[in-house]
């Protein structure tokens, strides 16, 4: 869905001495006003568009926001592509942003958010459409996500159980993926077991209970061949070349410091290799750190905001701006580059 910031609000309707109603000001406008930002989502792996929730809720009303489920996710379908069996590659998400990008945001400045797999997914199409990122995109926030090497990454087991790991999965989802309801009556008799594991590995700290559960049953609605179809993209994944395109562009590079998925060095190493970025390492907090520490990743969210609109000479509300000065939920730590404008 897309969500209207306070300029695509309806507007007033007047009444003429003809007699006819007219909507909008008495007297047009003498300079054009600019073109307002647009936050495009991109949601992870086996999760959806609502993994957003609380930046969502912290930028209605104030900014124009969409927020859209990848394929075969949430309330997404195959596509043509994944309907005629063509592998799922990063590279095809990026092809997909492409076209949500053409049909909801065909015009003004845009800010691209991608959380782990959506953040390969905002590489990939920077890869693709460097003209595109040139001429359109004003901030590009990435959080939680990776560059490529995520063979190498250990899950917090020992090297020797997370190689044989790498080693079994791919085949094991493959075997599980032909046997849909086994699997589904499996995760129900296992449902202790699997808040067990969503807890260790989206989550760095206590969390609230109820926004537990809310991950859990994103990550349950994930049918299993659909986790079987798209896991070997992930070893395939290598973009780190790919972030010349973005090289200039405001960008957050934000990660938890207890992220097992994918590492807080994969996000140094992103924003390394992009030497205006900002680079904020989250503490007590795993891979959904956006739903774990929503108030610090707002804050660092407008924060980008407010550099993107300077960028493109955009508005941006006043309590955008002061949202990006508010107080944090949690503490983080800077590796690099200081503090953004606006921010404390």
């Amino acid at each position: 869905p897309t969500e209207p910031g306070p300029e695509q609000r309806e507007r007033p309707r007047r009444r003429y001495r003809d007699g006819r109603w007219r909507t909008g000001p008495l007297r047009p406008r003498r300079r054009a006003v600019p073109a307002p930002l647009t936050v495009v989502f991109c949601h992870g792996y086996c999760l959806t568009q609502d993994s957003w929730h609380f930046q969502r809720a912290a930028l209605r009303g104030r900014v124009r926001a969409v927020y859209w489920d990848q394929r075969s996710h949430g309330r997404s379908g195959l596509g043509r592509a994944g309907a005629a069996g063509e592998p799922v590659g990063i590279d095809r998400l990026g092809r997909d942003l492409k076209a949500v990008l053409d049909a909801l945001v065909p015009e003004g400045p845009v800010v691209l958010a991608g959380h782990s797999m959506g953040g390969m997914t905002v590489m990939a199409f920077a890869d693709q459409y460097p003209q595109y990122v040139r001429e359109r995109v004003a901030g590009v926030m990435l959080v939680g996500t990776s560059a490529g090497r995520l063979g190498t990454v250990t899950l917090g087991l020992p090297a020797v159980g997370a190689r044989a790991l790498h080693r079994v999965v791919p085949g094991l989802l493959r075997a599980l993926s032909t046997q849909v309801d086994l699997v589904e009556r499996g995760r129900r008799a296992t449902a202790d077991l699997f808040a067990t594991v969503v807890k260790r590995y989206a989550f760095g700290s206590y969390v609230d209970p109820v926004v537990a559960r809310f991950a859990e049953r994103m990550l349950e609605s994930t049918p299993i061949d659909v986790v079987a179809e798209f896991f070997p993209a992930f070893t395939q994944h290598e973009k780190a070349e790919a972030l010349a395109a973005l090289e200039g562009v405001p960008t957050l590079v934000l990660a938890g410091d207890g992220d097992l998925l994918t590492p807080a060095d994969h996000s140094a190493a992103i924003a390394e290799a992009l030497p205006d970025a900002v680079l904020v390492v989250v503490e007590d907090a795993g891979h959904l750190v956006m739903m774990e520490h929503p108030g610090t990743v707002n804050r660092e969210m407008a924060a980008l905001l407010v550099r993107a609109a300077e960028r493109a000479g955009a508005p941006l509300p006043d309590a955008v701006r002061e949202s990006a000065r508010g107080p944090e939920d949690g503490p983080a730590r800077r590796p690099k580059g200081g503090p953004p404008p606006g921010a404390a």
